[in-house]
Formats: C-alpha cells, structure tokens, sequence
C-alpha cells in the first residue's frame, strides 16, 4: 500500500508522521529516505510526539548515531549518514527493533538488507517549504 502526501510545512510533516505513529504496532519500524535538509528529522519529531512523547526533545544523531526517547512506545532514533554499508549492518539493528517501541532509521539506504515488514517513507523537498511525503507499508 503506498500513499502520496503533501506537506507544505514542518507542522505539516510533524502532523503526517505522529498520525502514522498512532497506526504502528509496537516493534514498528520506519525507514526515512531524503536528501539533507528534507525533513527526516522532522518526521522523527511527528513520530515521537504520536508515541506520547515530547517532540521538542528529537534532534539529529548524526553524530551519536542512537538516540532513545521516553513516550508511551518508546522511540529510538536512528542516523546512518556517516556511515558505510557495512558499518550500518554491524550496528546491531536487529537488536534494537527487536527491543519494541518504534524504530526510526534515517538514511535507510545505506542498509544492506531489507528490513522485514518495516514501513518506507521517501521525503523530497518540492521547494521553500513544501515536501512529497510517499509512504510504502509492505
């Protein structure tokens, strides 16, 4: 199932992603694709704050690479940028989606494998504040 969403502002991303986290199941795990600058953390912010938690608390990991987060489902929040393929399958993944909660990894690309099950949300930036949210569910 896939669905095509516009957003024409971070509110707007914020709110498309907390509605999604209202539909995950715990252990849900989402897989963010987008260019710097898109929105992914963004849609991090959206999720954590549909998980009960505080959203004003999310702030890039890029260079903590994990980050967790307290809210009714806990939230980690995962940032493979700085890392190669191989450094991203050697970082235990499995484990921590396995630990429950909802599991937010951006530059998903850069996994090695598939991630079974998890939803795909592809971020591009349309220009000033508009983006094309497109959600896969498997």
């Amino acid at each position: 199932m896939e669905r095509l969403i516009r957003s024409h502002s971070e509110t707007d991303t914020i709110r498309i992603a907390r509605e999604l986290a209202a539909d995950l199941p715990r252990g849900g795990t989402v897989l963010l694709f987008g260019e710097l600058g898109a929105g992914k953390t963004a849609f991090v912010r959206g999720l954590l704050a549909g998980a009960g938690g505080d959203a004003d608390e999310v702030t890039s990991p890029t260079f903590t690479l994990i980050q967790q987060y307290a809210g009714r489902l806990p939230v980690t929040h995962v940032d493979l940028y700085r890392l190669s393929a191989l450094e991203a399958d050697d970082l235990g993944l499995d484990e921590i989606v396995a630990g429950g909660g909802i599991v937010a990894i951006e530059w998903a690309d850069r996994l090695v494998r598939p991630m079974t099950g998890a939803v795909q949300v592809h971020i591009e930036d349309d220009g000033a504040d508009t983006r094309s949210i497109r959600i896969e569910r498997a």
